[in-house]
This record gives C-alpha cells, sequence and structure tokens, in this order.
C-alpha cells in the first residue's frame, strides 16, 4: 500500500486570507505543516495543492512539491480528488494547512486507523477535549462507537453532558485518511443535510451509510490556527517544544 499525504493550502479564507503564509517562528505555517508531515514513517510522498501562485511559489523555496488545482473547487476535499485523481498511490492523507503542531506519528496513527479498520473507508484522529473547547464551535466534538468508529461530528457540545461523568469529550483534528477509490468516488455525491448544516464535509460520508474509524491519540493535542489571535498560542507551544 502507497501512501500520499497532500496538504491543501488556499490563499483566500473568509476569517484568515493568506493564512497558509502567516509566519510563526520565522517560517510560513505552510511549511511546518509539510516538516512534520514528512516525518511520518507511513508516508511515501507529500504534495502541497495551492490554487494561488503565492502559496506554489513560497512553497518551492522550501523544497516542497507542489501541484495547482481549479480555483472553484466547493471544499477541500473536492481540491484533494483533484490532486488524487493524478496521482496512483492506494492511500490518500489529507493534512490541514493550519495544523502546524501536527506530528509524524499523528499521521501515522491515521493510516493505521484505516489499513486495520476493516469496512472503513476513511479514518481520523481525537483527542479528549479541553475544558475550552467543548463550546467553541471552531473545536469540532464526536462521538464514537465501542469498536472507534464514529458517530456523528458536531460543532455543537456532543454528548450533551446531562451529568458530570468525569471524562472528557473527544475533540476531533481535521486530518483524514481515505483509500483512494472511495475519496474518488465521494466527491461526486451531494452536499448531504448535516454537513451543511455543520460544515463538516465528514459528514457525508457518515449520512451515506460510510464507516470512518479513529485514532485516539494521547500525549498531543491539536492547536489548529484558525483566526490571527491563534498564532501566538501556537508559537509559545513551539517555544515549549524548543525547550523540552
Amino acid at each position: 500500500m502507497t501512501v500520499l499525504a497532500i496538504l491543501p493550502a488556499r490563499y483566500g479564507s473568509t476569517r484568515f486570507p493568506g493564512k497558509p503564509l502567516t509566519q510563526i517562528a520565522g517560517k510560513p505555517m505552510i511549511q511546518h505543516v509539510w516538516e512534520r508531515t514528512r516525518a511520518a514513517k507511513s508516508v511515501d510522498a507529500v504534495v502541497v495543492a495551492t490554487d494561488d501562485e503565492r502559496i506554489r511559489d513560497a512553497c518551492e523555496a522550501f523544497g516542497a512539491d507542489v501541484e495547482m488545482t481549479r480555483v472553484d473547487h466547493p471544499t477541500g476535499t473536492d481540491r484533494l480528488a483533484e490532486v488524487a485523481l493524478r496521482h496512483d498511490h492506494d492511500v490518500i492523507v489529507n493534512v490541514q494547512g493550519d495544523e502546524p503542531l501536527i506530528e509524524g506519528f499523528v499521521v501515522d496513527a491515521a493510516v493505521d486507523a484505516l489499513l486495520s479498520g476493516g469496512d472503513a473507508a476513511m479514518s481520523t484522529i481525537v483527542h479528549r477535549a479541553a475544558p475550552e473547547a467543548f463550546d467553541d464551535p471552531n473545536r469540532v466534538k464526536v462521538v464514537l462507537d465501542a469498536n472507534g468508529f464514529a458517530l456523528y461530528f458536531s460543532r455543537a457540545p456532543i454528548p450533551f453532558r446531562r451529568k458530570d461523568t468525569g471524562i472528557a469529550p473527544l475533540q476531533h483534528v481535521g486530518l483524514y485518511v481515505y483509500r483512494r477509490d472511495f475519496l474518488l468516488n465521494i466527491v461526486t455525491f451531494d452536499r448531504s443535510p448535516a454537513e451543511c448544516a455543520e460544515e463538516l464535509e465528514q459528514l457525508r460520508a457518515l449520512e451515506n451509510g460510510f464507516r470512518i474509524r479513529a485514532a485516539e491519540i494521547e500525549g498531543w493535542i491539536s492547536v489548529p490556527v484558525d483566526v490571527p489571535e491563534d498564532v501566538p498560542i501556537v508559537e509559545a507551544a513551539l517555544s515549549r517544544q524548543a525547550k523540552a
């Protein structure tokens, strides 16, 4: 099984234009993601997918392979599929370009979750949510079944805490691993009702009866950059890592 990691990077973010190129600890954010993804032992190749020449030029300057995509893709998954169609790798990993603290072992865990997941069409990553994440709509929550398959994802606080069980809810990390044939198929489906309501593309798979397996990671948490105010939080985390 060969594995291709694709890093979608779009310049025109509504909340944070030019986000992939924002400087974090002296490097463009997309460079941090690229370097850390390359550390994954399960990945055979890494490519940045973008529709913007500024991102292409910056990525090529630090040595990344870059592929230009159409500008009119409705979702990041569609952009991913355009690049996957040009390659014959068996497995496609979608590493979000706004996850500068991603680790190679996290990517490896997601790949293993798919390959060991029986009838799973795709896989992803979860970890225990910090208290402040539960009510934050930018931090997606997930409920899993007893075998690690996703029941539902939501920006809302799920499961509803009628009583305190002492167990932290699960936060979803926007990293996906697909069997290539499934990826090329799911983008042909219409957007599903819950997907449209939540603005979460993975719900299209669940609503159409496909299974998503999750690997729960301990000792690492996602610190995505959604808005400019997240940048100093990531820089502080990088500084702590450097001193460790």
